[in-house]
């Protein structure tokens, strides 16, 4: 009878257990329809027990509680607090951003969304950068992306350099909360002027190719669209304070009012950092600043302001060196031959100073439920430029005679003060190529749902850019002047003191106008676009120096270049777990500023450049199941008539003549692989693998005339199947995070970066048969370490880093000469360095 009576406990017991508990199930979202994974699901007064979200936003949770509360908590997300019982199944949750206003921003940078947008992207958030960034270049946040190579260049602080699908910086775009801050002249992005953008980004996003963007004048290898932090919707603030290598240095605070009463909210934010450099003579001093504002009108109308500014002065290598010669070197891969010593003090030859701060104001307008109108203004003015030595005996710098020792040792600016006091016209001396920046424009963009399937847009946008150019006196050395014979025709035999300017300085003018528009279609399985877009591109160039003051050609005509392009895509969710994509895209691009005036001479404008042509092919497979997601892209992208020019002189002074070269050709085409998979709550693991191949195509023959057809020479350009260089064609990214506990985890990054060939210009290749020279393979492993816990009542967290833990010796840029290891100029990277960062929030 006993064991009767305990099988009977049994059987009820397993019943209660199996047949009494309570599922809870739902869906949580962002306000743009986009899945959160890996949101906390936690039963409040049961002990934290819990769940995450899948990679769909899913999740299921099973309690033997008939009644209670669940509290839905995300990063960048308002927590919420939902009531269930026995029917509480199938939520349908959307989390509202923890800032206000960003939202508005999120309009005008084009975000791609998972198993919706086609197109290939990699998205990182603010906890992962905070948790990599230390005193990391900004760009080497994303090393781990599919189709990203990143690099420190000479070493300098700001000095990173990023490459997307083989293509350079000029090449990719950057936004930041929509605004292109890409140079209007040549398209390059200098990271030094937005140096502390980490410390103030919510979310950065990859795309690459065609991406998601509206913007009328398009990218080629990709976007990468930076978020920053909004105001805050809480009031509160946070303290931080980091060190490192090197005497790294840093210190931020960051206060908000939270959302008031009258419908205002502001954020602001302050850091300064300091340092002495890992590479010898590159010691910097930086801050960076940002201010959100926000304010409700009313329900149709809401206003955003925000500016951000990152001044900073910091030492650089500029001379790339032979292999043997770093070797010679007792200081190895931190020798840097552009610095020495001046009344004890550290002085560098090569520096960079900078201060270009941007300020955006948004307006969104809900007109009516089916449409809405977002419209941004910004502005930006900055100005600064690069330092280095100069002048007819500078030369002799590199002689030991000069040096604290061999010729890598560094310079003894004190003798070099002693000689041009002596005498008095200074023979060495530092001057400062300067750029004067003066940015406005605008973007607008109204959104009309048509009906549940069918979405118009349509917008424009403006940019109007002013860039003064040249040469100033910075550092006379002990000298008292120079002589510029002839820089200035309005000034000849100017005796040029500190401060001023020498030798050219003319003006840049660039304005951009465009328009375009998409119609989206959403339904069932389904997700296609279609777009357009075109612009005008207007370029003026003014001469200060190179001609006289009344000349009617001191300042140019303008000289338009039309702009075009069309792209469409279309994503098939095929069920809850499979998603293809396809996209393609034809655009003209203007050519560069540079090519207009190749000579740098008015009188030689080159109205005859071509737009460069870029057409694109693109397709990806997706997965998503509860632990495991994937990406495959491939793509296939062929960048026709880059813009090349060549110029040759006359004899007897016949001035310089130039042509325009067509036909340089190249084809970028590749696979990407990455994965994210959660086998433990405890555990994630990430890879990426990218497989390039990236070629220049057909030599190019071209005919070198004057004014009157008189052939002057024949140009052979032999790039045929020659590999792109500058980039590491084959890469691949593991990641892992193991949660040791609750509040403690660590962290694990290994890159391997294969088939990287020094860069070259396809327009200097004339001899036929030379490969440029294959960088050796090479991989790094970072390792780091987070731990949260509290300080009294207020949460903090502590973050340790170490890159290169192996301190492994690499190549990260080489410059091709001869196709030889021996010749190559290169940069060595960094070695082992650290950096332990502590936040107080409040």
């Amino acid at each position: 009878m006993k064991k009767i009576i305990l099988l009977t406990l049994l059987l009820t017991s397993i019943a209660y257990n199996g047949f009494g508990q309570n599922t809870i199930s739902g869906l949580v979202k962002d306000t743009f329809g986009q899945p959160i994974p890996v949101t906390s699901i936690k039963l409040l007064n049961a002990n934290d027990k819990g769940t995450f979200t899948n990679f769909n936003g899913e999740f299921e949770l099973k309690t033997p509680a008939v009644t209670g509360e669940i509290e839905i908590s995300s990063l960048g997300y308002l927590t919420k607090i939902i009531a269930f019982n026995t029917s509480t199944n199938n939520l349908n949750i959307t989390l509202e951003s923890s800032t206000v206003g960003l939202d508005e921003v999120v309009v005008f940078a084009s975000r791609a969304i998972d198993r919706k947008t086609p197109v290939a992207y990699s998205t990182v958030k603010q906890e992962e950068i905070e948790q990599k960034l230390g005193n990391q270049e900004f760009v080497e946040i994303l090393k781990s992306t599919p189709g990203v190579y990143t690099t420190r260049a000479g070493g300098g602080f700001g000095d990173g350099e990023i490459t997307m699908r083989g293509f350079n910086s000029e090449n990719v775009a950057v936004v930041i909360n929509g605004v292109p801050v890409n140079a209007a002249k040549d398209g390059r992005v200098f990271w030094s002027n937005w140096s502390g953008i980490g410390n103030v980004t919510a979310s950065t996003q990859t795309q690459r190719g065609l991406g998601a963007s509206k913007l009328a004048v398009p990218s080629i290898g990709g976007t990468i669209n930076i978020i920053t932090q909004s105001t805050e919707a809480k009031q509160g603030g946070r303290f931080e304070y980091g060190i490192g290598n090197d005497g790294y240095q840093k210190y931020g605070l960051k206060l908000s009012t939270g959302l008031l009463d009258n419908g205002f909210a502001v954020t602001a934010y302050a850091d300064k950092i300091t340092g002495q450099g890992y590479v010898d003579g590159t010691s910097f001093e930086a801050m960076s600043y940002f201010t959100s504002i926000s304010k409700k009108l009313n329900d149709q109308h809401k206003l955003s302001f925000f500016v951000t500014g990152a001044p900073q002065n910091h030492g650089q290598r500029f001379d790339m060196l032979t292999i043997q010669q770093f070797r010679e070197s007792d200081r190895g891969r931190k020798t840097n031959k552009n610095w020495g010593y001046r009344n004890g003090q550290e002085y560098s030859l090569s520096s960079n100073f900078f201060h270009k701060p941007i300020a955006s104001l948004n307006h969104y307008w809900k007109i009516d439920e089916s449409s809405k109108l977002s419209t941004s203004i910004y502005y930006s003015k900055g100005d600064g430029g690069v330092n280095f030595e100069e002048g007819p005996d500078s030369g002799d710098l590199d002689k030991a005679e000069y040096r604290f020792g061999d010729e890598y040792s560094p310079v003894n600016l004190d003798q070099v003060v002693s000689q041009n006091k002596t005498n008095a016209e200074s023979t060495i001396y530092i001057q400062s190529r300067t750029n004067d920046h003066t940015w406005a424009g605008g973007l607008t963009s109204y959104n009309l749902e048509i009906n549940k399937e069918l979405d118009f847009t349509a917008g424009a946008d403006f940019r109007y850019t002013k860039v003064s150019s040249g040469k100033e006196m910075l550092d006379l050395l002990g000298g008292e002047y120079i002589i510029d014979l002839d820089g200035n025709v309005n000034n000849p035999n100017n005796v040029v003191t500190v401060g001023e300017k020498y030798d050219f300085y003319s003006t840049a003018f660039n304005t951009t106008y465009g328009g375009f528009a998409q119609v989206e279609y959403d339904y069932d399985q389904i997700t296609a676009f279609v777009a357009a877009n075109i612009s005008n591109t207007v370029y003026a160039r003014e001469d200060h120096f190179a001609k006289l003051d009344g000349d009617p050609n001191q300042k140019t005509d303008d000289i338009n270049f039309v702009g075009y392009g069309a792209k469409g895509g279309i994503n098939y969710r095929i069920d809850g777990y499979h998603n293809v994509f396809f996209n393609t895209g034809y655009f003209e691009r203007a050519p560069f500023f540079s090519s207009v005036w190749p000579t740098n001479d008015n009188d030689q404008t080159n109205t005859n450049a071509e737009n460069q042509k870029i057409f694109s092919l693109e397709l990806g497979y997706g997965l998503r199941t509860d632990k495991f997601a994937a990406n495959v892209n491939i793509y296939r992208t062929a960048w026709n008539d880059r813009t090349e020019t060549r110029s040759r002189s006359l004899p007897d002074n016949g001035g310089v003549v130039f042509a325009n070269i067509l036909g340089v050709n190249a084809l970028h085409q590749g696979v990407e692989f990455d994965f994210e998979y959660r086998p433990l709550e405890t555990l994630t693991l990430k890879g990426a693998l990218s497989l390039g191949d990236w070629t220049w195509q057909d030599d190019v023959t071209a005919i070198l005339t004057d004014e009157s057809n008189n052939v002057i020479d024949e140009i052979n350009i032999l790039i045929s199947d020659l590999p792109v260089g500058r980039s590491a064609q084959t890469s691949l990214a593991l990641g892992a995070e193991y949660k040791i506990t609750k509040n403690t985890s660590i962290f694990a990054d290994f890159n391997y970066y294969d088939r990287f060939y020094a860069d070259f210009d396809p327009s200097n290749r004339n001899s036929e048969g030379v490969d440029p020279w294959k960088v050796p393979s090479y991989s790094l492993v970072d390792l780091s370490l987070q731990h949260k816990f509290k300080i009294g009542v207020l949460d903090a967290k502590l973050m340790a880093r170490m890159y290169n833990a192996f301190d492994t010796e690499y190549i990260t840029r080489a410059d091709d000469i001869d196709g030889t290891a021996a010749n190559a100029r290169v940069y060595y990277g960094v070695g082992r360095t650290f950096s332990v960062s502590s936040v107080i929030n409040f």
